[in-house]
């Protein structure tokens, strides 16, 4: 689940083209509490409070590696790290497909071990779905991304969840176009870089950025 809505762009300084980095994010202190009781024996939503989960969860990347061995990722599952991460507000979880990572909010200790691996599966398809794609573009929510979250056992998975979180408005005062297809794309900071409608340079491009299809600023609020 991402933390903001993906939009898809194509990103003239991505090139030449790198697995695509789903989300980025800033993570800091990578030391896990010591957890006890029911935690130690491999119940996630028995840790004590929530606030308490940060860092990698070692628990967590074991059952990563058993999860993506048996769909036949090991190179992938040797690599992944799990983390909690305190920082995350209205989103249950983010991947960071470059770093191979997967954060996690906290706060799904609040809602039992059941979300928090529906959560981690979802994440992981995200990693699973670039790590079979290879360089090759996706979208963060394309079929590449349902196969992955059907070999995981989450067939039926949503692209968002619907948990009571936190939210936070960020109001997006630029409004970008396509000039072809004619599409809008609200942004909340301004763009500096050259991107183009992703959309369209695939139906007419290969794939390949074409300055035709250049996002246009249209108005600042």
């Amino acid at each position: 689940m991402l933390l903001l809505k993906q939009l898809e762009l194509f990103d003239l300084s991505s090139r030449p083209v790198l697995p695509e980095r789903l989300v980025s994010i800033e993570h800091g202190d990578c030391s896990r509490p010591a957890l006890s009781g029911r935690a130690q024996h491999g119940d996630p939503a028995a840790a004590g409070p929530w606030l308490e989960r940060s860092g990698r969860d070692p628990m967590l990347e074991a059952k990563v590696c058993e999860i993506l061995s048996t769909v036949g990722a090991a190179r992938l599952a040797a690599v992944v790290r799990v983390e909690w991460n305190p920082r995350l507000r209205s989103c249950a979880g983010r991947a960071d497909s470059r770093e191979k990572l997967v954060s996690l909010n906290p706060r799904l200790c609040e809602y039992g071990a059941t979300e928090i691996d529906r959560t981690l599966r979802h994440e992981l398809a995200h990693l699973l779905a670039q790590f079979r794609a290879g360089r090759r573009r996706i979208l963060p929510h394309g079929r590449e991304w349902r196969d992955a979250c059907h070999d995981l056992a989450i067939g039926d998975e949503m692209r968002c969840h619907n948990l009571p979180l936190p939210t936070r408005e960020r109001t997006r005062r630029f409004l970008y176009k396509c000039p072809n297809c004619q599409r809008d794309f609200p942004r909340v900071r301004r763009i500096k870089r050259a991107i183009a409608c992703l959309a369209c340079c695939r139906a007419h491009n290969g794939g390949e950025f074409d300055p035709r299809f250049r996002l246009r600023l249209l108005t600042v609020s």
